[in-house]
């Protein structure tokens, strides 16, 4: 079922036209791994996904988007402000809400965050910032997830582990990373974006790490300059 499509739309910012007449469908039931070296439009095009989708998308930014002087606990609940009143809010950042507080919990647990909700965020380490974010995304609780580089800040195994427990909550997503393994392993279609265009947009087991590879032109001329 198509969930959205561009159709030869111009995606920027401001007067800067990023991804110039793009054509692309999206659909749900998709888990789709979304790559590009910096620069090549991956943030633009998450953004413009998110805009068309909400509020189905839960959204993991880039620069984790979290309040450095807030708690952990503080940090994910936010992700649930808009289903809350004015006044519960303030109560709950006075006084942490029971059932709120034993969903974060939990959720954190998983995470790898246990202990650490008192804690606040601009004690953590990067990693650790990661998952925060991943969790408020998490305790959104929406059907889409749209992430810019969620796993960018973890090691190997607990990107998997993050990945795994990304999509075993949402059967649709949609995540800018760079790790080419995961892209090939864990999602169904792969989204390469290159010079301002779509250059590469099939079906996972269709590709092999070369045709990842190729999005990728600094890096295979820098491979290629250190081999001479």
């Amino acid at each position: 079922m198509t969930l959205l499509h561009f159709d030869g739309d111009d995606l920027g910012h401001a007067d800067r036209v990023v991804l110039p007449g793009l054509s692309l469908t999206l659909a749900r039931g998709q888990q789709v791994a979304l790559l590009g070296q910096s620069g090549a439009g991956k943030s633009t095009l998450l953004g413009a996904i998110r805009a068309r989708l909400d509020p189905l998308a839960a959204w993991c930014p880039q620069s984790h988007g979290l309040v450095p002087l807030l708690s952990v606990y503080h940090n994910v609940y936010m992700g649930r402000l808009e289903r809350q009143g004015a006044l519960a809010n303030l109560l709950n950042l006075l006084r942490p809400n029971r059932e709120a507080w034993q969903a974060v919990e939990s959720l954190c647990a998983e995470l790898g965050l246990d202990g650490l909700l008192r804690r606040p965020v601009e004690r953590l380490s990067g990693g650790q910032r990661q998952r925060v974010a991943i969790a408020r995304a998490l305790y959104q609780q929406r059907e889409i997830f749209l992430g810019d580089e969620p796993l960018a800040s973890v090691d190997p195994h607990q990107a998997l582990r993050l990945l795994q427990r990304i999509q075993r909550q949402h059967a649709t997503s949609v995540i800018a990373l760079h790790q080419h393994r995961l892209a090939l392993s864990h999602f169904d279609r792969v989204i390469g974006l290159r010079d301002g265009q779509v250059q590469l947009d099939a079906a996972s087991r269709e590709l092999t790490l070369a045709d990842l590879d190729a999005l990728y032109p600094d890096a295979s001329t820098s491979a290629a300059a250190t081999s001479a």
